[in-house]
C-alpha cells in the first residue's frame, strides 16, 4: 500500500471518528435536554401564600399602598440561603387588592443598590403611571403613581421593566399579584376566600447551583432562560391542603421564557372562568390551559374528600422542529403543585351559568389596521429606541392589529395600558382560552393573530405605552416598540429617552 493511500485511510478514519463523536455529542445533548420532574418531588413544603398588602385610605378616598424594593436572602432549600430581591420582603411581593371605582396610589421606594422600576401589567392607567422602561426609580428614591381603577375584576400583576435588564430583575424575585374586584364579581357564587379556596399560583421555573440561582441561558436556548424545576409563590415542591369542594386557582406564568400547558395528573376537567383581563361570559370546561410568560388564567377545580391531585405542566407544541422543540422546553413536564383535600370538605355551590361580559371591542368599529412582524432583535425590523415613537393612535378609537411570527422561534405579544380581543389565530376562531379579555398572547413560529383594541386614553403625546415580546430575554434584546395616544388630529410629541425618578 502506498504512503498516499495510507494517509487517505488515516484521514478517512479520523473523519469517521470525529463524525461519530459529533453525532454522539449531539445525541447526548438532545437526550439530556428533556426535563421531567414527575415523581421526583415529594411535595414536602407547604405553599406560601403572599400576604395581602396593607393599605390606608386618605381623606379624599385614595387607597394607598407601600412597596419597598429590597435585597435579601431566601431559604428555598434547607440550610441554603439564596441572594434574592423582593417587595416588602426577601422574595416576591404582597398581593395588592383594590376595587373598581377606587383611586389608588402606590408609593414604591427603591432600597436596592441600582435603579429599577415597576410596571402594572394588565392595568388600564395613564402612560405616566404605567412604569415602562422610560420611568426608572433611582436607588434611595420613591415613585408614587396614582390612578383610578376603571376596569372589571381581574387577576393582574406587577414586575420591573428596566431596559435590557427585565429578565434579571424578575428572576431575582421582583414580582407580585394585583387583584381587582368589582360589585358584579362579588355577587357571583365563586370561591372567594383569599388563601383558602381562592389561591394565587405564581409559577416560575428556576435552577440552582448550590444556594445560588443560575441565570445562564445555555447555547441552545433561543427563547431565553429555562430552569430544571419549578416553584409556586417562591415555594419548591409545594402542597396546599384545601377544605372546600371547589378551589379557585389564579394562575400566573411569571417565568421569563417558559410556556406551560397546565392540567392535572389524572387529566380531570376543570372550569376556566377568567383570562388576563377578567371573567369570561361563561365557564369553559377543559383539561388543559396554556400560558406563556405574563399570561394569567383563573380556573376552578373540584376535589373529592381525602384525595390528592397534582397540577402539572405537560409538553406542548411551540411551533419548532423536533430539535428546537426539545431545546426550548416544548418536551418538558413539571409537577407544579399538589392539592390535598381534607377528609371532610365544605360544600361549594355550583358555578354560575353566567359570569360577566368582557369589556373589549369586537373589531366591528375599527378605524384602521396595523401590522407587526416579530423577528429578533426587533419588531418590524426595528430594535427598541426610547427616543422614537413607533405608532400614534387616536384616543377613543378601535383598531385591528395583525401580529405575525415567522421567526423560527416562539414569541408572544403584550400591549400596555389596555385589554384586547383575539379575533383569529391563523384565520380561525380562537380556542376558548383566548376568547376573553387579553393583554398577552402566545405566537409559536408560523402564527398570525388578529387583535381588536380600543384606546380609551388618556391622551398624552409625549409619554408612550409599550408593546413587546414578553419572553424577557427577547424584550431585553430590543423586541419592543412604543405608541402614544393623542386626541384626534394631533401628532406625537418627543418622548424623553429615559426618565430616572430622583424624588424623595
Amino acid at each position: 500500500m502506498s504512503g498516499f493511500k495510507r494517509v487517505l485511510i488515516i484521514l478517512a478514519s479520523v473523519a469517521t471518528v470525529l463524525a461519530l463523536a459529533v453525532g454522539g455529542g449531539a445525541l447526548w445533548l438532545y437526550s439530556g435536554a428533556k426535563v421531567s420532574t414527575v415523581g421526583r418531588g415529594d411535595f414536602r413544603n407547604e405553599l406560601a401564600v403572599p400576604p395581602l398588602a396593607e393599605s390606608t385610605v386618605t381623606a379624599d378616598g385614595t387607597r394607598v399602598f407601600d412597596l419597598r424594593m429590597q435585597a435579601g436572602e431566601t431559604e428555598f432549600q434547607d440550610g441554603q440561603k439564596t441572594p434574592t430581591w423582593g417587595f416588602n420582603g426577601s422574595y416576591l411581593g404582597p398581593t395588592l387588592r383594590a376595587e373598581r371605582g377606587e383611586k389608588v396610589q402606590v408609593r414604591v421606594r427603591n432600597t436596592l443598590a441600582e435603579a429599577s422600576n415597576v410596571h402594572w401589567h394588565g392595568m388600564h392607567l395613564p402612560a405616566t403611571m404605567d412604569g415602562g422602561p422610560q420611568r426608572m426609580i433611582a436607588p434611595g428614591t420613591t415613585w408614587s403613581p396614582s390612578w383610578k381603577i376603571t376596569q372589571p375584576a381581574a387577576t393582574l400583576w406587577y414586575h420591573p421593566h428596566p431596559m435590557g435588564e427585565t429578565e434579571d430583575h424578575v428572576q431575582r424575585g421582583l414580582a407580585g399579584m394585583f387583584i381587582l374586584d368589582d360589585t358584579a364579581s362579588r355577587a357571583l357564587a365563586l370561591p372567594d376566600t383569599y388563601g383558602v379556596n381562592d389561591l394565587p399560583v405564581i409559577v416560575q421555573d428556576t435552577k440552582f447551583d448550590g444556594a445560588r440561582f443560575v441565570h445562564a441561558h445555555g447555547l441552545t436556548r433561543t427563547v431565553g432562560f429555562l430552569g430544571d424545576r419549578t416553584m409556586v409563590n417562591g415555594t419548591l415542591d409545594p402542597y396546599k391542603e384545601v377544605g372546600d369542594e371547589r378551589v379557585r386557582l389564579r394562575l400566573l406564568n411569571a417565568s421569563t421564557a417558559r410556556t406551560y400547558d397546565f392540567g392535572f395528573d389524572d387529566s380531570r376537567e376543570f372550569s376556566l372562568i377568567g383570562t388576563d383581563g377578567g371573567l369570561l361570559e361563561k365557564a369553559a370546561a377543559t383539561d388543559r390551559i396554556q400560558l406563556s410568560p405574563g399570561e394569567r388564567a383563573e380556573i376552578v377545580v373540584r376535589v373529592r374528600p381525602g384525595e390528592r391531585t397534582v397540577l402539572r405542566s405537560y409538553p406542548l407544541d411551540i411551533g419548532q422542529d423536533f430539535y428546537n422543540q426539545r431545546f426550548n422546553g416544548g418536551d418538558d413536564t413539571f409537577d407544579i403543585l399538589e392539592l390535598r383535600a381534607k377528609k371532610q370538605l365544605r360544600r361549594s355551590p355550583a358555578l354560575p351559568t353566567a359570569l360577566g361580559k368582557p369589556e373589549v371591542p369586537d373589531g366591528s368599529h375599527a378605524v384602521r389596521g396595523r401590522s407587526f412582524d416579530l423577528a429578533l432583535p426587533g419588531i418590524n425590523g426595528h430594535k427598541m429606541n426610547m427616543g422614537r415613537v413607533d405608532e400614534t393612535v387616536t384616543r377613543g378609537t378601535t383598531e385591528i392589529w395583525t401580529i405575525r411570527n415567522n421567526n423560527g422561534m416562539p414569541h408572544n405579544f403584550h400591549i400596555h395600558g389596555l385589554q384586547f380581543t383575539v379575533l383569529s389565530v391563523n384565520g380561525r376562531e380562537p380556542r376558548p382560552a383566548l376568547r376573553g379579555a387579553k393583554d398577552t398572547v402566545f405566537l409559536p413560529s408560523g402564527t398570525t393573530v388578529k387583535l381588536a383594541m380600543r384606546f380609551d386614553g388618556p391622551a398624552d403625546p409625549d409619554t408612550p405605552y409599550m408593546y413587546h415580546c414578553h419572553l424577557l430575554s427577547h424584550e431585553d434584546q430590543g423586541m419592543m416598540g412604543q405608541f402614544v395616544v393623542v386626541e384626534k388630529g394631533r401628532k406625537a410629541g418627543r418622548p424623553a429617552a429615559t426618565h430616572t425618578h430622583q424624588g424623595h
